[in-house]
């Protein structure tokens, strides 16, 4: 699984990193996690609003901090 966090560093992009982060650590220790804070990267990706995830090259969150709940279902799906 490789989940990228898009965010130019403001609050609730970093917010949202610690969150991936820990639970990825309980739920998918083998993750690959990458931050993207380049905003031509994000551009190239397709992503307009910040912060945002994608798993797998796939938008699950755009422009929000997603619920812990939310990000435990997509960590468990293979």
């Amino acid at each position: 699984m490789h989940i990228r966090i898009l965010g130019t560093g403001c609050s609730r992009c970093t917010r949202l990193e610690q969150l991936v982060r820990e639970r990825a650590a309980e739920l998918r220790p083998e993750a690959i996690i990458e931050k993207v804070t380049d905003v031509m990267q994000m551009l190239r990706l397709g992503v307009m609003s910040t912060p945002s995830i994608l798993i797998d090259d796939k938008p699950v969150a755009v422009g929000r901090v997603p619920s812990r709940e939310e990000i435990d279902e997509w960590l468990r799906q293979e």
